[in-house]
């Protein structure tokens, strides 16, 4: 596993322990969480390529119908 240096001004480092101790985390933990969360919660490559590409029939919204009338809070 790799190891990650970095440095953070005093009171930001503070916030963060902060953060991990109400996280029932230890710092290192909490932090690699968030570093996975930034780095794999990314849309797939070109996944943005596919919008516009249907080829089939056109897609139509049905009827909604009405609404039901309810009574109000007054």
């Amino acid at each position: 596993m790799s190891q990650l240096h970095c440095y953070v001004a005093d009171d930001l480092a503070e916030k963060f322990k902060k953060k991990a101790k109400a996280a029932h985390l230890p710092v290192s933990k909490y932090l690699a969480l968030l570093v996975k969360r930034e780095v794999e919660q990314q849309w797939p490559e070109n996944y943005f390529d596919c919008f516009g590409s249907w080829q089939g029939d056109r897609l139509e919204r049905p009827e909604q119908g009405n609404f039901e009338k309810r009574v109000g809070f007054e």
